[in-house]
């Protein structure tokens, strides 16, 4: 027997039939011994019908009446599933964020986990009962109904896996696991078998789109493991877990990408204490996420140049605050461009083996790809190039690093 939590997102429940096969999926466990407790996104474009119903209502709309319609669509969802776990003879009762409690911050639209109490959830595994949980929603101190933003319904799984001990928390998706890149650009891409927390999470924040970052920081800090596999197909996944499960790290695990970089570089900026705090600080203000930093002072030593990146919808908000702060920075020139992308080469083994860099440079030279920024982390070497280069690249580095599937 097995303590399982098992999600399933839009796509996975996006219609009757879809939600049948959920059940059906529920009732196997079921039958098998393990405790299962299920956790629900809303059925796919119910969510986004549901905000255009906010917008049409009001323009300026309160964000706590925003949060009680948007929940509304796990609520259907986790009803329905539990209505077809019945008529299959699974005992099975639904429940909403508050009725746990699953309690949260008061930041709607965007809330954080605080505190999830265990014991319903605990009483239905006791009474032989499947738990399913509406996702990406809680309950704030005042009462009022929040929404967990992006990612919320993997978040809800992976809290709940946490305070329930499970042995174990499946994300079905529309992809069968993760991959060392994206199968679409490169059909030699290999499905992992495991891979660690450390190298998911930077996978996730790099561009991969099978696990949301929440989460995973949240497995990782947890020891939650967790499995990536498809709704449709009867396959393994890919297990997210500690490093120390797996046997013999590779040096490289995958290669990511992310289209929506751009990269903005101020130009002849005094070289001259705070001045660089001055581009930075009014961008924090303005919520602007900068990632990759990279400074280069001129000949005399006088002046300098700071390039950054920043997700592309946020450039002409970055631009308008500089310009803003233009007579106070004292720099010649702004420049920028939005048709960039970042390709990352992420890797565990990295920490004991010399040489991924500048393989990744060698790579990237001989096919003629010029590097505008570079950053590094421990388990990681990312760049910026220009993205009519960006299937090129990751091809290239994928072969590069002994990643192509071997048959």
């Amino acid at each position: 027997m097995a303590r399982i939590v098992k999600k399933f997102g839009g796509t996975s429940v996006g219609d009757m039939d879809r939600i049948r096969n959920v059940a059906t999926r529920v009732a196997k466990a079921v039958a098998d011994g393990d405790e299962v407790a299920v956790v629900v996104s809303a059925m796919s474009g119910v969510t986004n019908q549901l905000i255009g119903y906010c917008r049409d209502a009001a323009t300026f709309h309160d964000a706590r009446e925003y949060d009680t319609v948007v929940a509304a669509g796990e609520q259907i969802t986790a009803g329905l599933l539990a209505m077809v776990l019945q008529d299959l003879g699974v005992p099975a009762r639904s429940f909403m964020g508050w009725q746990i409690p699953l309690k949260t911050d008061g930041i709607h639209g965007a809330a954080r986990i605080e505190d999830i109490d265990a014991s319903a959830l605990e009483a239905c595994f006791a009474e032989g009962r499947v738990a399913v949980v509406a996702g990406f929603q809680g309950l704030a101190d005042d009462n009022r109904i929040t929404t967990l933003g992006r990612g919320g319904s993997d978040t809800s799984a992976v809290a709940i896996a946490a305070v329930v001990s499970a042995d174990r928390c499946d994300i079905y998706t529309d992809v069968d696991g993760v991959y060392t890149t994206d199968p679409r650009i490169v059909p030699k891409a290999r499905k992992l078998d495991k891979i660690t927390y450390e190298e998911m999470l930077e996978m996730a924040s790099l561009g991969a789109k099978v696990l949301q970052t929440r989460s995973v920081a949240l497995a990782m800090r947890y020891g939650v493991r967790t499995q990536v596999l498809s709704s449709f197909e009867d396959l393994p996944g890919t297990l997210v877990v500690g490093e120390e499960e797996i046997v013999e790290q590779e040096i490289v695990s995958g290669i990511a990408y992310s289209r929506g970089e751009a990269k903005v570089t101020v130009v002849g900026l005094d070289d001259t204490p705070g001045k660089v705090s001055g581009v930075f600080s009014p961008l924090a203000k303005n919520n602007v996420n900068v990632d990759m930093i990279v400074q280069s002072a001129s000949e005399d030593g006088t002046t300098t140049d700071v390039s950054f990146t920043v997700p592309e919808d946020d450039l002409q908000k970055t631009v308008a605050v500089l310009e803003d702060n233009r007579t106070s920075l004292g720099y010649k020139d702004l420049v920028y461009n939005g048709n960039v992308v970042k390709v990352s080469v992420v890797g565990l083994g990295m920490r004991s083996h010399a040489g991924v860099a500048s393989r990744m440079f060698d790579t990237l030279a001989e096919k003629g790809i010029n590097i505008q920024v570079i950053s590094t982390s421990e388990i990681k070497v990312s760049v910026v190039i220009d993205a009519e280069y960006s299937e090129l690249a990751v091809r290239a580095l994928h072969t590069a690093y002994g990643l192509d599937r071997q048959d």
